[in-house]
């Protein structure tokens, strides 16, 4: 499991503490978050003063690529142009946030994939418009993702199942992810008071 989100109280303090020590956000947001966030609670987005905490660190990723920080972002992006407040998408506990497809290092992948697909020859060849021309294709259909209800707010008891099965679960995280960070998932397999085996040591793919 690549970098997945896995306990929403958990994902959500690695979202801000992340923020926070990535030089994000200030301190004086981070502190108010801090103050008056209970993630662990169902009430969560009941605190204006927490919404608009979170909502103030989801707003500095305007210009930065949330799922690689240090990727350039595309500068002409309409494929992501809505005017909504991210926190409105982010903040919904049933949400499973569909990740940029990064092909390349090219930061305007979605924009060409929208034009694309928005083609009518396209959507002929792929027997998709039925005669009539469909104008508004985008990569993420919010009428589905609004009324998406199938997730639930931690896989954890998942992981205990199958661990107590005999499975093995490899979960890998990189650290220029700020919507599900290194952090989140630390402290989400925190929770699960596994035994430590083997010493913290470096990662080797092909002697990188």
């Amino acid at each position: 499991l690549g970098n997945p989100e896995t306990n929403d109280a958990e994902d959500w303090r690695g979202i801000v503490d992340y923020a926070w020590s990535h030089a994000i956000v200030s301190d004086e947001t981070y502190k108010i978050i801090i103050e008056s966030c209970d993630f662990k609670s169902n009430d969560t987005w009941s605190s204006e003063i927490c919404s608009q905490g979170v909502d103030e660190v989801l707003k500095q990723y305007h210009e930065i690529d949330i799922y690689s920080l240090y990727t350039p972002v595309c500068i002409r992006d309409t494929a992501a142009s809505d005017d909504r407040s991210m926190l409105q998408v982010m903040m919904k506990r049933t949400s499973n946030m569909i990740p940029r497809i990064m092909g390349g290092f090219d930061p305007c992948l979605d924009d060409y994939a929208k034009a694309f697909y928005n083609r009518l020859d396209v959507q002929k060849a792929l027997h998709v418009s039925d005669g009539h021309h469909l104008k508004n294709w985008s990569i993420c259909n919010m009428t589905i993702y609004n009324n998406w209800t199938g997730s639930e707010p931690s896989v954890l008891p998942i992981y205990k199942k199958l661990i107590a099965a005999g499975v093995r679960i490899w979960v890998y995280s990189g650290d220029t992810d700020g919507r599900v960070p290194v952090l989140s998932t630390r402290y989400s397999i925190s929770t699960l008071g596994l035994p430590i085996t083997k010493t913290w040591r470096p990662w080797y793919h092909e002697k990188q």
